[in-house]
């Protein structure tokens, strides 16, 4: 019963912060005036360098021209280099320094490094890994964020940090902790454990409800108590774990995480001025740490690193630029978290930490920065001002080289930038209105966290992956250079002519009524393969296949197809033919729906593949295969544009226009050059209209 109640207390405590949240959250933007674009930063560690060398660095900085800096993330050992002593003043004179040459600086607290002492005298704040091992001092994000002993010295360290900075207006905002994620690994440790089994109590009350929902009837698995749970770990059974275990262990992780910063937050939010913005990063690759549930945040920002030898990009050397969706799919789905983002962690160039480390292609660290402006960003800062001499990322470039003094290639880089960034301030017009034909295919990207870890956790075929699913769409979208926003189902539908629903296995009939309605009311629905399989817990329904979608798709899914990778299925849609072998729903439409696509091989030859149904004033449409290469899926997008009358634009592979606040910016992470059309009334601003890989042009008209 204590547990039970402390469980509510939580989680009364955390509706409450979100409540006392959204405030801010809805007015995010609030924190960075529009004039000022975007601003540049970098990341400096006065603890890693002799003291002798701090005035001169920050000297450097602000000449370069970088507006901002960020301390402290990893600095616990001197903050509290002893239990309860507390030192600033190293911490107060890099603060000053920064503030001397003209540089605001964004604090951080120091939550992802505790410590050696404390890790010493608390061994129980570590977190355990799958396979049983306890994490040790020694790296970073080695702790339990479960551990009440650990959130209690967080706390303590949290409120002496406001406490000094309260209201000093050198600081510009705040970090919490630094890529919380314990990248990618789950936390199996026994105040995990703990944890969890509080959180199941406080979602099912009782036992039997966890036993229903879960079905633990299967292979016996029935529980008598919460105590008897444990955390889902394939490494400890002989066969998979619990579909509906797993799910909910991957919310509560994610719920955890958020419930730990939030926790900070409020401790902050009590000291600080309303005017100083608190965030954390995230990289949108991690499941799991969902972004999309951190809305007590007044924002959320990402970090990204695209080139590290494991994204070939396009062409022989897209290995050295990356993929053209990662930057964009990052600030379309931060950006709509809580209205506003910046990229707080910026690859400055060669890394150390990947499959192998090229070097970019001169001019891409340029681009990356540009495309985070296209997007929206309000900042962007680097990793990291100096390259280390020692430590776990002596290979990591900096906007300095190792000497000390010598500005990097992509330091280079970075300060045309800056200075590019200032000569089209003065072009920035407050009244500026998105042209009205890109505006015109605004186009909502449907995204389910739950579908996401259901699907990761029961692929059915090694080739299944949500993520790539959905991004053939994302990247097909920004082929037709459609505007895009990442959503998830809290925000309000009916703004966006499109919306894809990428592979949305898990609903109920709520979301499906919405759905309905949208298309009722205008809206063109493009909905995929996997789609409403299961209810919310990841139950099959009792009725026939995705039945809760036959009325709105108008048709029925006989049943699924997998394949080998070495046996490819055909489909034809007009006059040309598509393959694919990773799934394959196999439609039956009823009469009034369009058959736009067939399959034209296996033993259900002739059925159809992709459907369309004019529902009210808009349609739905839906997608049975997942293809390799995303070609269908681009031409089945196009195919809804043009059936709603809403003009598209044909980009080649790798290249990129956004429109933000009255500039037009383009990329090309492409191997070929692209020549951009400029308007006669248009003028360049930065570039050339023939865009080159790894260019960039902005333009106004």
């Amino acid at each position: 019963m204590h547990c039970l109640i402390r469980c509510k207390k939580l989680a009364l405590c955390l509706l409450t912060a979100l409540a006392i949240n959204s405030s801010f959250a809805q007015s995010a933007d609030k924190f960075f005036p529009k004039k000022d674009l975007m601003t540049i930063g970098s990341y400096y560690y006065p603890e890693q360098w002799p003291h002798a060398y701090w005035e001169r660095d920050l000297k450097k900085m602000g000449e370069l021209g970088f507006d901002f800096t960020h301390f402290g993330e990893f600095a616990w050992a001197f903050i509290e280099p002893e239990e309860g002593k507390f030192d600033f003043s190293w911490l107060d004179e890099a603060v000053a320094l920064a503030h001397k040459n003209g540089i605001k600086v964004i604090l951080c607290t120091s939550s992802p490094t505790p410590p050696v002492w404390l890790a010493q005298k608390h061994p129980e704040i570590l977190m355990v890994n799958e396979n049983g091992t306890t994490m040790q001092h020694g790296s970073r994000q080695q702790i339990s964020w479960s551990s009440p002993v650990y959130r209690q010295y967080v706390s303590k360290m949290v409120e002496a940090l406001a406490k000094h900075y309260a209201n000093d207006n050198r600081i510009w905002g705040w970090q919490l902790d630094n890529e919380p994620s314990h990248y990618g690994q789950y936390d199996y440790s026994e105040a995990a454990q703990k944890s969890f089994r509080n959180w199941l109590k406080n979602k099912y009350q009782n036992i039997d409800s966890l036993n229903a929902t879960w079905g633990t009837a299967f292979w016996s698995l029935r529980y008598s108590t919460f105590d008897q749970v444990r955390i889902p770990n394939a490494k400890e059974l002989i066969a998979q774990p619990n579909p509906h275990a797993v799910l909910d262990f991957k919310r509560f992780s994610s719920d955890e995480v958020t419930e730990f910063l939030g926790m900070q937050y409020q401790i902050l939010r009590k000291h600080i001025p309303a005017n100083q913005w608190i965030t954390t990063n995230l990289m949108p690759e991690h499941a799991p740490v969902e972004p999309t549930r951190m809305t007590n945040l007044d924002f959320v920002t990402y970090t990204k690193y695209l080139v590290a030898g494991y994204d070939k990009g396009i062409g022989p050397q897209g290995f050295r630029m990356g993929s053209p969706t990662s930057i964009a799919y990052a600030n379309d789905l931060f950006r709509s978290v809580n209205g506003t983002t910046g990229v707080m962690e910026l690859q400055p160039g060669q890394v150390n930490w990947g499959k192998f480390n090229p070097q970019p292609l001169a001019g891409t660290v340029r681009m990356w920065i540009w495309h985070a402006f296209a997007g929206g960003n309000k900042f962007v800062c680097n990793y990291r001002f100096k390259q280390p001499l020692t430590g776990g990322e002596q290979y990591h470039y900096g906007i300095i080289g190792t000497d000390g003094v010598s500005v990097s290639t992509s330091g280079v880089e970075y300060t045309q930038v800056i200075k590019e960034l200032k000569s089209i301030k003065p072009q920035y017009d407050a009244n500026a209105k998105m042209p009205a034909a890109y505006a015109s295919r605004l186009t909502a990207v449907l995204y389910s966290p739950d579908s996401r870890w259901e699907e990761d956790n029961q692929p059915q075929t090694y080739q299944w992956d949500y993520m790539q699913h959905l991004m053939r769409y994302y990247g097909g979208l920004k082929q037709l250079n459609a505007p895009v926003d990442v959503i998830t189902e809290d925000k309000d539908f009916s703004k966006y002519p499109v919306m894809v629903a990428p592979s949305y296995q898990l609903l109920d009939a709520k979301l499906v009524e919405r759905w309905r309605r949208y298309a009722e009311n205008g809206g063109h629905l493009i909905l995929t393969s996997r789609t409403g399989q299961k209810d919310r817990n990841g139950k099959l329904w009792e009725m026939k296949w995705a039945e809760p979608i036959y009325n709105l798709i108008g048709a029925k899914i006989s049943f699924y197809d997998l394949m080998p990778d070495s046996v490819k299925g055909t489909i034809q849609m007009n006059a040309r033919i598509y393959n694919w072998n990773n799934w394959a729903d196999i439609i039956e439409p009823n009469a009034g729906t369009q058959v736009w696509a067939t399959y034209t091989n296996q033993f259900y030859a002739g059925k159809a593949a992709v459907i369309n149904r004019k529902l009210g004033k808009g349609s739905v449409t839906f997608v049975g295969p997942d293809t390799d290469n995303g070609d269908l899926e681009k031409d089945v997008l196009r195919r809804v544009y043009q059936q709603a009358g809403i003009p598209i634009k044909e980009l080649p592979a790798g290249v990129i226009l956004d429109w933000r606040d009255g500039f037009w910016v383009g990329v090309n992470y492409g191997d070929r050059p692209y020549n951009v059309t400029v308007p006669t009334n248009g003028k360049v601003l930065i570039g050339d209209k023939v865009l080159k890989p790894a260019g960039v042009v902005v333009w106004k008209e």
